[in-house]
C-alpha cells in the first residue's frame, strides 16, 4: 500500500530525492506554480516523476477503510495529482477486489424478494423486504454495532443543527465499510413492492442528516468541494471508474463487474457526495444537488448527474 511504499522511498535516497521534488511539483501545482515558474522548473517535475516510475510507489494503492486510510490517500494523490485528465475519469486509488463477488451471489433471495435466511420465521414480516433486512442486521453483532454507532449522532440534534453530520458520515462510513455485504446491502437495495417498504430503504442513511441540507448546491460545485477531501475524492474516483455503463456489455458494466459498481456505490455514503434514492416511488438515486445556475457548463453537469441517475450498471 502507499503508506508501505512511502516509507521504503523514503529510506532510499535516490528516491526519496525525487519524491520530496513531486511533491513540492504538486504542492507549487495548487498555487499556480505553473504560471510563476519557467520550463526548468517544469522539467525537473516531469524528471522527477519519469524517476518514480521505476519505484514500487508509482503503483502503490490503498485499501478502502484500512487504518491509515487518508494518510494513505494522501500519498496517493500526491503522485498521481499530476498525471489526471478527466475530471470524470480519475483512476481509483483503490486495489480491485474480487473477493466480494461471491457476497453478491448470495444476496440473490433479497432481490427476489425471499430474504429469510438470517432471520427466524416468526420474525418475517409480509412483503417488506427492508424491514427484514434490519431484523437481519439487529440479529448479527457487527451489524447491530455499527448501525447504532450511526444512529446516535445521525438522530441526536446539537444546540442550533439537526445532528452532527461530520460524525454521522464518519460512522456511516465505518458501516459501510466494516459491515459484511450480506447485512449492509441488504438494507440498502433491498426490493420492494409497497411504500412502506421504499421509504424504510430511503431512510436506511437517516437522510435528514446525512443527505439532505437546507439548499441543494450545483452538482459540479459539489463535485469541486468532493475533490477537496482526500476520502470523497478517492470514493468518487472509484464510482466513476467501476460504474462505467457499457450496454454491449453482459452485466451492462464496462468492467463486467457490478459487484464492484455496489461496493464503490456504497463507499460514497458518509462523504459530501453521499447518494441516496430521490424519493419513495423510484429506484433513481443521487446526490444532493441539481443542476440549476450551470450557465455554460449545464452539459456537463447533466453527465455528472446522469451518471448517477441514469446509470445501467449501477
Amino acid at each position: 500500500d502507499c503508506v508501505k511504499a512511502s516509507d521504503q522511498c523514503l529510506k532510499e535516497q535516490s528516491c526519496s530525492t525525487k519524491y520530496r521534488t513531486l511533491r513540492q511539483c504538486v504542492a507549487g501545482k495548487e498555487s499556480n506554480f505553473s504560471r510563476a515558474t519557467g520550463l526548468e522548473a517544469k522539467d525537473e517535475c516531469k524528471s522527477a516523476m519519469e524517476a518514480l516510475k521505476q519505484k514500487s510507489l508509482y503503483n502503490c494503492r490503498c485499501k478502502r477503510g484500512m487504518k491509515k486510510e487518508k494518510n494513505c490517500l494522501r500519498i496517493y494523490w500526491s503522485m498521481y495529482q499530476s498525471l489526471q485528465g478527466n475530471d470524470l475519469l480519475e483512476d481509483s486509488p483503490y486495489e480491485p477486489v474480487n473477493s466480494r463477488l461471491s457476497d453478491i451471489f448470495r444476496l440473490a433471495p433479497i432481490v427476489s424478494g425471499q430474504y429469510c435466511t438470517s432471520v427466524p420465521a416468526g420474525l418475517l414480516s409480509k412483503g417488506n423486504n427492508c424491514l427484514d433486512a434490519a431484523k437481519a442486521c439487529n440479529l448479527n453483532d457487527t451489524c447491530k454495532r455499527f448501525r447504532s454507532a450511526y444512529i446516535t449522532p445521525c438522530t441526536s440534534s446539537t444546540s442550533n443543527e439537526i445532528c452532527n453530520k461530520r460524525k454521522c458520515h464518519k460512522a456511516l462510513r465505518l458501516f459501510f465499510d466494516k459491515v459484511p455485504p450480506k447485512h449492509s446491502y441488504g438494507m440498502l437495495f433491498c426490493s420492494c413492492r409497497d411504500v412502506a417498504c421504499t421509504e424504510r430503504r430511503r431512510q436506511t442513511i437517516v437522510p435528514v442528516c446525512s443527505y439532505e441540507d437546507r439548499e441543494k448546491p450545483n452538482c459540479l460545485n459539489l463535485q469541486e468541494s468532493c475533490k477537496k477531501n482526500y476520502i470523497c475524492r478517492s470514493r468518487l474516483a472509484d464510482f466513476f471508474t467501476n460504474c462505467q455503463p457499457e450496454s454491449r456489455s453482459v452485466s451492462s458494466c464496462l468492467k463486467e463487474n457490478y459487484a464492484d459498481c455496489l461496493l464503490a456505490y456504497s463507499g460514497l455514503i458518509g462523504t459530501v457526495m453521499t447518494p441516496n434514492y430521490i424519493d419513495s416511488n423510484s429506484l433513481s438515486v443521487a446526490p444532493w444537488c441539481d443542476c440549476s445556475n450551470s450557465g455554460n457548463d449545464i452539459d456537463e453537469c447533466l453527465k455528472f448527474l446522469n451518471f448517477f441517475q441514469d446509470n445501467t450498471c449501477l
